[in-house]
């Protein structure tokens, strides 16, 4: 069994609960680097900061904080830095406290840090646990068995994904053991959820809020969307391609120019 050199990042910053999980559940089994953000970045999308520079700040060995990067700036610094003339095996973005599913993808910077990894020709997964956000000390214990098992049966062989796709991966909350489920992804329904307050000098100021998980299935597509794998108590793993063109309407889009 091939040891493997994992780079590992994540979205809710180097302090968080689900990355130090994360990085107990496989120091013992692989070679571990860890590239995070100083400070949480959800949902700041596959953004890379070209406005200002970069600083790595040392957490501990091999670990680094990377001062008000993003996911993506953790994985694009590091492979230029961190890996002179290597690369690594695999690269695990996460544990996020809270789901990845549907239309979510985009918005996630989970899931840009293994975008990131795949432009760059290597394997990567997402990995996010459905959390209560009322609860401040949620379970990642089969987030941890998961992922590790998923790491060992790499290790032991391939990677099961093609160039530029990536595997993302949801965890059901307060099950302690479920099955593995591939997956697509869900049809997401959004709202307009900003709450707006004032400040003791009048100036107005709006706080973004959270949107309630409610998706429905793809008619077209057998078997189970991400959402519906979870509400059932599913592990639920989705492949995601990078390639975004819509080939369904490049007839119509001909015939209507």
């Amino acid at each position: 069994m091939k040891k493997l050199k994992i780079l590992i990042t994540n979205d809710d910053g180097y302090e968080a609960k689900g990355l130090r999980c994360l990085i107990e559940a496989l120091k013992d089994i692989a070679d571990l680097t860890v590239v995070a953000p100083a400070t949480e970045k959800s949902a700041c999308g596959h953004s890379l900061t070209l406005t200002r520079p970069l600083r790595f700040v040392n957490v501990d060995d091999n670990f680094h904080k990377l001062d008000d990067g993003t996911p993506s700036d953790c994985i694009y610094l590091a492979l230029n830095s961190l890996f002179e003339g290597t690369k690594p095996d695999l690269v695990i973005s996460g544990i996020n406290r809270g789901s990845n599913m549907g239309e979510d993808i985009t918005y996630s910077g989970t899931c840009a840090g293994a975008m990131e990894a795949v432009l760059h020709d290597i394997p990567a997964i997402a990995i996010s646990q459905v959390v209560d956000f009322a609860v401040s000390n949620n379970d990642y214990t089969l987030a941890c068995e998961t992922i590790r098992e998923l790491v060992l049966k790499i290790s032991r062989g391939v990677f099961p994904l093609p160039h530029r796709e990536f595997l993302n991966v949801n965890i059901p909350m307060g099950v302690t053991e479920a099955k593995m489920m591939v997956t697509y992804a869900g049809y997401r329904f959004y709202a307009n959820d900003a709450h707006l307050h004032r400040n003791p000098r009048g100036e107005e100021f709006y706080w973004l809020g959270l949107h309630p998980l409610a998706f429905k299935p793809r008619e077209k597509y057998a078997g189970l969307c991400d959402y519906d794998a979870i509400e059932q108590g599913y592990i639920s793993l989705t492949p995601v391609h990078l390639d975004l063109s819509a080939y369904h309407s490049m007839n119509k889009l001909e015939e209507w120019l």
